[in-house]
């Protein structure tokens, strides 16, 4: 195939270009990057308004009474959030099957040394237990080998990624919390608005940090010299 930059024949049995060294389909890795951007963007810009909505909920909630509290309403005007949560979802896992197409990319073009086979960056997110731990360390490791880091820079990066991680494990856990929660008393109607607040931030800080992570390693990637 010819080469995005020189426009040299790249044998299909190398990653680089021989000519000039860039990588092979390095412009198809960049739109891949690109459109995983956009797709995390969306699913933030999503999920934070979901959480303003909420909180213009939960005002209201804060002047009433156990004598005014209607459970009915309240019912009534949450129950479309939870419908809002699951298209949150259904995002979020399109989104992550592009994701993993271009992770899987991004693995067998960083240099390495890698601790894990490729397989696990698909295998790292299904397998019960294992997928707790796993996908960020994978996350890591292709990031600080995709380029040439201090030891501060490499902590940098280990905090963004287990941030990401923490909000995308503390996002799912709140939004069960808030899809399984009770609105019978005016107490419970108060908590699980906070929860639904809860895990509509988490989620937006999740995708934003993801995004963070998808900008340095193609970044790196693609402007990478021979």
């Amino acid at each position: 195939m010819p080469c995005a930059l020189c426009g040299d024949i790249i044998p299909t049995e190398v990653a680089r270009c021989p000519a000039c060294g860039a990588w092979a389909r390095r412009r198809d890795f960049r739109a891949v990057g690109v459109a995983v951007f956009m797709l995390l963007g969306f699913n933030a810009f999503i999920a934070l308004g979901s959480g303003i909505s909420l909180l213009r909920m939960a005002h209201p909630l804060r002047g009433e009474t156990h004598d005014t509290y209607d459970p009915d309403a309240t019912g009534r005007a949450l129950a479309p959030y939870t419908d809002v949560f699951l298209i949150c979802a259904i995002m979020a896992a399109v989104t992550g099957l592009l994701y993993l197409g271009w992770l899987w990319r991004a693995y067998g073009q960083s240099p390495g040394p890698h601790r894990h086979h490729r397989a696990w960056v698909v295998f790292g997110w299904l397998c019960p237990i294992v997928n707790l731990w796993l996908p960020p360390r994978l996350v890591y490791e292709i990031w600080v080998n995709s380029g040439r880091y201090r030891t501060a820079e490499r902590q940098a990066a280990a905090l963004v990624v287990a941030g990401w991680w923490a909000s995308v494990l503390l996002g799912l856990l709140l939004a069960r919390v808030f899809a399984a929660g009770s609105v019978e008393t005016l107490a419970e109607a108060r908590f699980d608005v906070h929860m639904g607040v809860a895990a509509a931030a988490f989620q937006a800080l999740a995708a934003a940090m993801c995004m963070a992570t998808v900008f340095q390693i193609t970044r790196l990637q693609v402007g990478r010299n021979p």
